[in-house]
């Protein structure tokens, strides 16, 4: 196997991961779904981002270009650059893409029972990078997968070592999933919805490891999710996404004192809150639009409480930048800090 040399040094000023105005379509018998439309966002060593939104708003298609492993076509990427310590992965040769994903990005996908193989032992399928990637033997590279258990609070981790998927509670493949993905000791760990179909003290024992281990290992964290509840306590920034944009991008505590962005507030609204027991839970009426036939104007118009014509239907909202590395692609986000339109 030829050992292809990975970059581990940016250059002054570069960000660990930087996505510029990323675009991705796909195309289909029934037409072009417009799926992600000018994304830009970015990660440094040791900060988690939160990419949030409904099912359909592109999270997922973003992590899975910056991983390489959009099935193309139907996909396409018309426009768009994904820097990793300062390089583009996109013009990089496919050789050298490999050798970055899973040694130096790795991912953890949403569902644990899916992504195991049920044939193979969990040391086993952790253990297999190992081999493959670096020459290991099977008995080393077993030890290792042992420590990997042990390092995301797998207990009796050496008599389970040999057990199989299905034999493993829904929060015990997950913990499974990330000794995976940190088998490379990886820069950056993109986290799909990590704690679906888990019960809420599970969500949290997951969110608690995975914040541990980022700061213990220095990584770059990206964790998608679409609830705002998971996030709070482990999060630095979060970027929320809407129709395949960056509607709203803030750090955590100006996210939830103040949104600036009418689908951000929302998504808060709809958190369940101890105080407001017997009270209607608020929702966001309407729903997403269809990818391949986008609203005019702001794309998030027809359910926006407060939409202005014909500014909001007509305009596209430009991401205004309200200070401290805040924006919002809403026309009226100043308004909305200055709560005015409550």
């Amino acid at each position: 196997m030829t050992n292809i040399e990975v970059v581990t040094s940016r250059p002054p000023g570069a960000h660990l991961l930087e996505v510029r105005d990323l675009f991705v379509e796909f195309h289909t018998r029934d037409g072009v779904a417009k799926v992600i439309n000018g994304v830009s966002y970015h990660l440094d060593p040791g900060e988690t981002l939160a990419v949030l939104g409904e099912s359909g708003s592109g999270k997922s298609v973003t992590a899975q270009a910056i991983m390489g492993i959009l099935d193309m076509p139907p996909a396409k990427i018309p426009r768009g650059q994904i820097f990793y310590n300062g390089e583009d992965l996109l013009k990089m040769p496919e050789e050298r893409r490999r050798a970055i994903r899973g040694n130096e990005i790795s991912m953890i996908f949403q569902d644990a029972l899916s992504a195991l193989n049920p044939v193979f032992s969990v040391g086993w399928q952790i253990s297999e990078t190992l081999r493959t990637r670096t020459g290991m033997s099977k008995s080393d590279a077993l030890k290792r997968a042992i420590e990997l258990m042990d390092q995301v609070k797998i207990p009796a981790a050496r008599a389970r070592v040999k057990d199989y998927p299905h034999q493993f509670s829904g929060g015990m493949r997950q913990r499974v999933m990330i000794a995976m993905a940190l088998a490379m000791d990886p820069k950056v760990l993109i986290a799909d919805e990590p704690t679906t179909a888990l019960d809420v003290t599970v969500q949290a024992q997951i969110m608690d490891l995975l914040g541990d281990l980022r700061r213990d290992l220095n990584m770059g964290l990206i964790l998608i999710t679409h609830d705002l509840g998971v996030v709070a306590d482990v999060a630095d920034r979060i970027a929320v996404m809407y129709a395949g944009r960056i509607i709203e991008h803030a750090d955590v505590h100006s996210i939830y004192k103040q949104p600036a962005h009418p689908y951000t507030e929302g998504l808060l609204a709809s958190i369940p809150r101890l105080d407001s027991k017997g009270t209607e839970l608020a929702t966001i009426k309407g729903l997403p639009p269809s990818l391949m036939r986008l609203p005019t104007g702001c794309k998030y118009h027809p359910r926006c409480p407060y939409k202005q014509v014909p500014i909001c239907v007509d305009t596209v909202p430009a991401s205004l930048e309200l200070g401290g590395g805040r924006t919002s692609a809403c026309h009226f986000a100043k308004e909305m800090l200055d709560g005015q339109l409550r």
